[in-house]
């Protein structure tokens, strides 16, 4: 482009024209590059956490009873939502239960 210029073949509008049509792809490129690197250390670390998991588990195969260690060790967190009184006088509560490394369960 540079050398189309300096030899006349394209006018100085063009060169900064097309030079700033360069400059955006560019720029795009670098942001869609970025994305990538982002998306792909997520999915690392998804492997990473998962294996995590698989060692958790392999660790409490066969549990013989629910004890605070095994809870601690393997759930994150538990959200227990406000009651909803039905029509017919039962009640509902939702409970979402987070896990370790791999997060909710649906």
């Amino acid at each position: 482009m540079y050398e189309d210029w300096s030899a006349g073949r394209i006018t100085e509008y063009n060169f900064n024209m097309l030079s700033e049509k360069y400059q955006g792809e560019q720029r795009e490129l670098d942001a869609k590059i970025e994305r990538l690197h982002e998306a792909m250390e997520a999915a690392a670390q998804t492997a990473v956490d998962a294996e995590k998991w698989i060692g958790l588990m392999k660790q409490y195969v066969n549990p013989t009873e629910l004890t605070a260690e095994l809870l601690n060790t393997l759930i994150e967190k538990i959200l227990v939502h406000e009651a909803v009184k039905g029509e017919d006088g039962s009640r509902e509560q939702e409970v979402e239960i987070f896990y370790r490394f791999i997060g909710k369960i649906e």
